[in-house]
């Protein structure tokens, strides 16, 4: 499983959605679920972004599915990133680099 950061911007129409109903979050974070992804951990925004998820999926194109199907309702875009744990990394950059 990968790890991705997705950063949320409501449009007029989630804001207005969000102020009529906050409990829709947890209506939109059971589809993400559903949709095999898992939340590990949310937070509100001030500032460019409204909220920033960071979630677990099996593959990029489960993500990117969920991503399109979020942003196709016109309540919110979203941007989102692929993590890489730090230790990941390091090991990557120490292996010797292939000659091909």
């Amino acid at each position: 499983m990968s790890v991705y950061l997705m950063l949320t911007t409501l449009t007029d129409a989630g804001r207005k959605a969000l102020q009529e109903n906050p409990e829709i979050l947890k209506d939109i974070n059971k589809e993400v679920e559903y949709m095999g992804v898992k939340i590990l951990t949310q937070y509100a925004l001030l500032g460019q972004y409204d909220f920033v998820n960071i979630v677990e999926a099996p593959s990029n194109e489960a993500v990117a599915r969920l991503a399109i199907r979020l942003s196709a309702k016109g309540t919110m875009q979203t941007l989102t990133l692929t993590a890489i744990t730090l230790d990941h990394l390091i090991s990557t950059l120490k292996e010797k680099e292939n000659p091909w």
